[in-house]
């Protein structure tokens, strides 16, 4: 079965001239860095580079560099002799070992030890690896690392290896942002949109209202394609599957009674130099009469009343401003008998 370079969607300028110039540097023989924020799709562009090569046909084997304490790391890196530490038993081949004659993706590659970046120096520079236990091995390997990290400053302040940063970056892919490519929201929106909908085993997906998709493209994203597709998946799953889709949870944390932030240590040091902050009356809370279920339940429904009466008794603005879902938001009503008569509907 010949293999493919993984799909991207996306239009924008901005965003074309990136697959371009992976287009340009994926039949070199060279590392590369791609280098983005946090959810542009680096691991994509990775597999993008090894497909459009002269090594689509042998392995691509990824390492997340974060995720594992330098020992780990060393060892899934470059493999161990039996014996050359406790519960070693057996020999291990190392990911790059695994990658040889392919090409080896390492994500977070900016989180790699000083140890571990040596290691690493040597393997590009001269294809040579050292099992943890004394063994050298000869490989091809072609590296493609990730980082959102500033390398260059980095290296600067010696906390890179500049000889490695330097064999790393024979050619450099920047990938923008969401924010500045805001022309591929609605069909990335739309494409997420329709994976859910089959997971979901709806028929259709009647689409998005227009007031949904100014907040869409609205939002500056700063998690970017990954904070999009959460977005759009969770929307679809919580809205009412005949209608097109007017609310966008945004954030699933957002609620009347979300937890308040634990104070900083810079906040609770004390300050000599700064005058005290004048007193504030206390908040006071209205009244409610039972016990307190009785109490909680009077409470719950005049936030209820009342952020109805503030959206002039918008059901779907008033469950984005309380950080409810419709059809939660439709539940709570029902349960307080807040249903509004027909002529106050939006």
């Amino acid at each position: 079965m010949t293999a493919t370079p993984p799909s991207l969607l996306g239009e924008s300028p901005a965003f074309l001239a990136a697959l371009a110039h992976v287009s340009r540097v994926a039949p070199l023989e060279r590392p590369v860095l791609v280098i983005g924020e946090r959810g542009t799709g680096k691991e994509l562009i990775a597999a993008r580079l090894h497909y459009l090569s002269q090594r689509w046909d042998r392995p691509f084997v990824k390492v997340n560099c974060a995720a594992l304490p330098e020992p780990l790391l060393d060892s899934e890196l470059f493999g161990h002799e039996a014996g050359a530490f406790t519960g070693a038993t057996r020999r291990q081949i190392g990911r790059i070992e695994q990658a040889d004659g392919g090409t080896l993706f390492l994500d977070e590659i900016a989180t790699a030890s000083p140890a571990v970046q040596e290691k690493l120096l040597r393997a590009v520079e001269y294809g040579e690896i050292e099992r943890v236990g004394g063994r050298t091995a000869t490989v091809d390997v072609r590296v493609v690392g990730a980082t959102n990290a500033d390398l260059p400053a980095l290296a600067a302040a010696g906390r890179f290896r500049a000889d490695l940063l330097d064999r790393l970056a024979f050619d450099v892919v920047t990938l923008p942002p969401l924010r500045a490519r805001p022309d591929d929201i609605p069909p990335l929106a739309e494409h997420f949109a329709l994976g859910m909908i089959r997971e979901l085993q709806r028929p259709l997906f009647p689409g998005f209202t227009d007031a949904a998709l100014d907040r869409l493209c609205g939002h500056d994203w700063p998690g970017n394609v990954r904070e999009l597709r959460n977005a759009v998946e969770r929307s679809v799953a919580a809205a009412d599957p005949d209608g097109p889709l007017d609310h966008i949870v945004l954030d699933p944390f957002a609620s009347p009674w979300r937890p308040a932030a634990a104070p900083t240590a810079s906040r609770e040091v004390a300050r000599t130099d700064v005058a005290p902050a004048p007193a504030q009356p206390p908040v006071r809370t209205p009244a409610f009469e039972g016990g307190i279920l009785d109490q909680v339940r009077a409470f719950e429904a005049s936030i209820l009343s009342e952020a109805l009466e503030r959206h002039r008794f918008n059901q779907r603005q008033t469950a984005e401003a309380l950080g409810l879902g419709y059809h939660q938001l439709r539940g709570m009503l029902k349960k307080h008998g807040l249903i509004p008569p027909a002529h106050l509907r939006p």
